[in-house]
Order: structure tokens, then C-alpha cells, then sequence
């Protein structure tokens, strides 16, 4: 059996790992899209290239639906696959609306791309591009989707069953186990993908695997550790007073639509029914946040006990008085004619694409403006910049000076912290015979590599793309 790297291999996105079993059977662990790694040029390189022939891929095995995960299955499915793609239920229904949105923006990069491509004066200095995919491939692709519940075993070959246990990531994320039998053999092979956090809300605690003899484990924030919650409330409150009450200005927050989004929008709702939420609009500006939210409303499935409780007092979680969720394209560029203090949530949140990359243009040189960073984001993205502490920003070809006030709040991520994880490994450390990091910035990987020895792990890799390890 063989193991193979092909994204997320010392960077954070592109999600994609390949088992081959001594019998020729493919297996494919997640298929993401990669986000923001390097120049736009080396991304779109990287999106088009395969490290296997896709048409040979027997099964994929979905973590999550985020896009770095999930992002390049309709080209999967251009490109040859028709395997089965299997998931959770609630990873279904989010990627139903997630990969169409994908679709619909690899549609439009193409066509912006070629359209300046275009206005070149000298014809051997163009060219063109075609989409990754198309909407017309996201439909046939889902056709080809089984969920399963979690904490039940499957198979997926005469061989290998599979089981799905809740990582508390997003609504529907996994962890998955394989049972692999080759021979005599019998292996545990285990891939924790986004590890997510416990005592966060909405969702219920990351689910102990079973033990592993070999684990493939996310590493993002593998060498910091993170706000804890009740400082979290309190530091946003605090953000959200200064720059709409003190400064009379806005508050921009690039944040993922699917997880990210909704947990902003609860904790605003909670601080609305306590009564210590200024009176201000709040605008949800993107679509797929919106769809997001719907599915989030139709899996409670997925929810922890404190959500529930929330639920006997507010019996939607994701609405306030002062909310609005802005769906049409023109009252979202007549938020930026706005004037009066404002919250604007808007995917997407390394604010490499979509509506914020327009908010940002708009109120980056205010200083009454605060730009709220809420996750991780690639360091070549506008938010990346941002978090490092620019000076100047490009945007829509504008060179443009930072003046807004830029905070950052890692406490809002949903991966695990460094010390989140090594607790989370625990459960596999007297059977594990090798631990692979991936999904993390190299630096970072290292860090938690040195980190991992000290607490008595051996035998860990950091993989490049492209690394094979033969697991006989």
C-alpha cells in the first residue's frame, strides 16, 4: 500500500491524499482546491495539475465541505473520475451549494482573465483560459455522492470499511478511519483533517478516533495556541464599541461563508438578546453564507447541548432585529455608499474573492474603518497582507494606503490550537507507528514537529507534494 501527497503538503489548502492498495484500488482522501499559494499564476498551475490519473480514482472520502477540501472535485469528475464520493449528510447538502458556487466563480475568474488578456496590444503577449470546471459538471459530480452518518462502519471495498467520527470543524466535518486489509496485514489508517475545537458554539466537541497505526493529522496553528472564548466574547464586544461607537465607522469582517460566518452571526445574536449589542445594521453580504445558513438550520443533528438549550429561549439563532442578509449584487455596492457605523460580513475570508474584496477597496484608506481578520489566510492573499501589517495594499489594480485599523482573532478559527491537537492525538500515541503533517505552513509544521518530539512522539514526516511512502 501506498500513500501519496498531493496537496496540502506544506501549504494549508489543496487538501488531497491518495491510498493506492496492492490490488490497484484508488482511494482519495478529500480533493480540495488550492487557495492563495503564492503567485495567482502558480495557484492556477497547481489547480490544473494532477499528480494521477483521474479516471483511475476508484473512491474519494470526503472530510468537509469547505472548498480547500472539496474544491476541485467537478474538475475530478471533467478530467475522467466516476468513482463514488463518499461523506457525512450534512457535508452533502453544503457541498451541493458550495461547488456550484465555485463553479460560478471559476466561470467568471475566466472570463475577467480573458477579457484583459484581450486588451493587450501585442497578440503574442495573450492569452487565454478556460475554467477549471462549469456549473453543468457540479451536477453529475453530486450524483455521485453517498453519505453516512457518523460512528458507523462502511465498506468501501471488500477490504477497507471506513468510519466517520465528528471533528467539530464545521457543520458535517469528519475525521476518517480506515481498516485496511492486505494479506496478512492489517492496518489503521486514520486522516484527522481539520481538527476543530472543543467548548466552541454551535457545534458539538471533536469525537475521539479510533486508534491509529498511521495518521495523517492537519497542522495550521501547530505552533500558537489560541484566545480563550469568554476573553473572545469580550475582545469583539470591545472592536464592535470603538470602531462603531466610539469612531462612528464600519466594521469589515472577511469570513468564510460556510462556519465562520455563522459563528459571528450567533455570538451577535446572543450579545442582541442580552441587550449589549449597540443598535446598529448588520449585513451578511454573500449568497452562499445565506444558502450556508439555511443548511445549517435543517442539520440540528450537529449541534452541542449548549445550542439546544439556546434554541428554548431564541428559536433562531442566526437572526436579530438589526440583521439583514443582503443577497442582490446592487445593495451590496450601495453598502459602500453607506456612512453611518456598521457590522458587513462578507465572504471570502482570506479576501482573495468576492463581495469584501470590493468593501475593502472602498474603506481601506478610512481610519474610521476597522478590517477585522478572523481566521487563517494565506500570507500572498489581501487578508494574508493585511494580518502581516502592510502599509499599502493592491486591490482592482489600485495601489491603496492601509489606514483602517487592521485587528486579528484567531480565537474565531475553527482548527485546533497547538495544544488542542496534542491532546487530540493522545488517543493514538501507543499504537502509532508514523505521523504525517500536513495542511500548514512549513515554518509552522516544523514548530509543531519539535513540539510533538517533546511530548514523546517519534517516527513524524512533514511531506512535500508529491512524496510517496510505502506503508508495507
Amino acid at each position: 500500500m501506498v500513500l501519496k501527497f498531493n496537496g496540502a503538503a506544506r501549504t494549508v489548502t489543496g487538501s488531497c491524499h491518495l491510498i493506492t492498495l496492492d490490488d490497484g484500488f484508488k482511494i482519495l482522501l478529500d480533493c480540495g482546491l488550492f487557495q492563495g499559494e503564492g503567485k495567482p499564476k502558480e495557484t492556477w498551475k497547481l489547480n490544473n495539475k494532477w499528480f494521477f490519473d483521474p479516471a483511475t480514482i476508484d473512491v474519494v472520502i470526503l472530510s468537509h465541505s469547505h472548498i480547500d477540501h472539496t474544491g476541485r472535485l467537478p474538475k475530478l469528475f471533467k478530467d475522467g473520475f466516476r468513482g463514488k464520493v463518499y461523506c457525512t449528510h450534512a457535508t452533502r447538502s453544503l457541498a451541493a451549494i458550495m461547488l456550484l458556487d465555485s463553479a460560478k466563480i471559476q466561470e467568471y475568474d475566466a472570463a475577467y482573465y480573458n477579457k484583459r488578456q484581450a486588451k493587450k496590444r501585442k497578440k503574442k503577449d495573450r492569452t487565454t483560459r478556460i475554467p477549471l470546471y462549469e456549473s453543468i459538471h457540479v451536477a453529475p459530480t453530486m450524483n455521485l455522492f453517498t453519505a453516512h452518518s457518523y460512528e458507523q462502519w462502511f465498506n468501501i471495498h471488500p477490504k477497507v470499511k471506513a468510519i466517520f467520527t465528528d471533528a467539530g470543524h464545521i457543520l458535517g466535518s469528519s475525521c476518517v478511519t480506515l481498516k485496511i486489509k492486505e494479506g496478512k496485514k492489517k492496518i489503521t489508517l486514520g486522516f484527522t483533517a481539520d481538527i476543530g475545537r472543543p467548548n466552541r458554539p454551535i457545534l458539538r466537541d471533536p469525537a475521539p478516533m479510533p486508534p491509529a497505526d498511521y495518521v495523517i493529522c492537519e497542522s495550521t496553528y501547530g505552533d500558537k495556541d489560541h484566545e480563550s472564548p469568554p476573553q473572545q466574547a469580550d475582545t469583539f464586544l470591545k472592536i464592535i464599541q470603538d470602531t462603531c461607537v466610539k469612531r462612528k465607522g464600519k466594521l469589515i469582517i472577511p469570513a468564510f461563508s460556510v462556519g465562520r460566518t455563522q459563528e459571528i452571526v450567533y455570538m451577535l445574536d446572543q450579545m442582541e438578546t442580552k441587550g449589549v449589542l449597540p443598535k446598529i445594521p448588520v449585513y451578511v453580504d454573500s449568497p452562499l453564507a445565506i444558502n450556508a445558513t439555511t443548511v445549517f438550520g435543517a442539520h440540528p443533528e450537529c449541534y452541542d447541548d449548549s445550542l439546544n438549550e439556546y434554541l428554548l429561549i431564541d428559536p433562531n439563532p442566526f437572526g436579530f432585529n438589526t440583521l439583514n442578509y443582503v443577497r442582490d449584487a446592487n445593495e451590496s455596492k450601495a453598502l459602500n455608499g453607506k456612512k453611518e457605523p456598521c457590522i458587513i460580513i462578507s465572504s471570502s475570508g482570506m479576501a482573495n474573492a468576492g463581495r469584501v474584496k470590493h468593501h475593502l477597496r472602498n474603506n481601506v484608506e478610512d481610519p474610521n474603518v476597522t478590517i477585522l481578520i478572523v481566521g487563517y489566510c494565506s500570507p500572498s492573499t489581501p487578508g494574508g497582507k493585511l494580518r502581516a501589517g502592510v502599509e499599502t495594499i493592491r486591490l482592482f489594480g489600485e495601489e491603496l494606503k492601509v489606514n483602517a485599523k487592521v485587528k486579528v482573532m484567531d480565537s474565531f478559527s475553527a482548527h485546533a490550537d497547538q495544544s488542542e491537537m496534542i491532546d487530540f492525538l493522545q488517543v493514538h500515541k501507543k499504537k502509532l507507528k508514523k505521523l504525517f503533517l500536513v495542511h500548514g505552513e512549513y515554518d509552522t509544521q516544523k514548530a509543531f514537529k519539535y513540539k510533538l518530539v517533546g511530548e514523546g512522539y517519534k517516527k513524524i514526516e512533514i511531506p512535500d507534494i508529491g512524496f510517496e511512502y510505502d506503508i508495507n
